[in-house]
């Protein structure tokens, strides 16, 4: 029994050492409340405002792509669209490389 009873001593938790169970989970919630905030937030707020752009676009739009070329909308299927980037010079882009128009570049400056 007095084995048993010293075993059962060991492996019972200590008074002081059940605050800090509370205390590391509220850190834990905290971590993840300022990672969300301060990163996740933002990030999905980008990619709404990026894909609402893209569903806006419209024939004649100026654009540029992810690969740096600026043009004029031609012509907008369900996957890509068609940049006019010079006088009878027509190309083929996916949808999801048009970043941004021309118009933001104006108002950044």
């Amino acid at each position: 029994m007095n084995l048993l009873s010293s075993i059962l001593l060991m492996a019972a938790p200590q008074e002081g050492a059940q605050g800090g169970g509370y205390q590391q989970i509220i850190f834990l919630v905290l971590i993840i409340a300022v990672f969300y905030f301060f990163m996740i937030r933002p990030q999905m707020k980008r990619q709404k405002e990026i894909k609402k752009f893209r569903e806006s676009l419209q024939k004649g739009d100026k654009v540029m792509t992810t690969g740096g070329i600026y043009g004029k909308v031609n012509d907008i299927k369900d996957d890509f669209i068609q940049v006019e980037i010079a006088p009878n010079v027509v190309i083929k882009v996916d949808k999801t490389s048009v970043v941004r128009d021309m118009a933001d570049l104006n108002t950044k400056k």
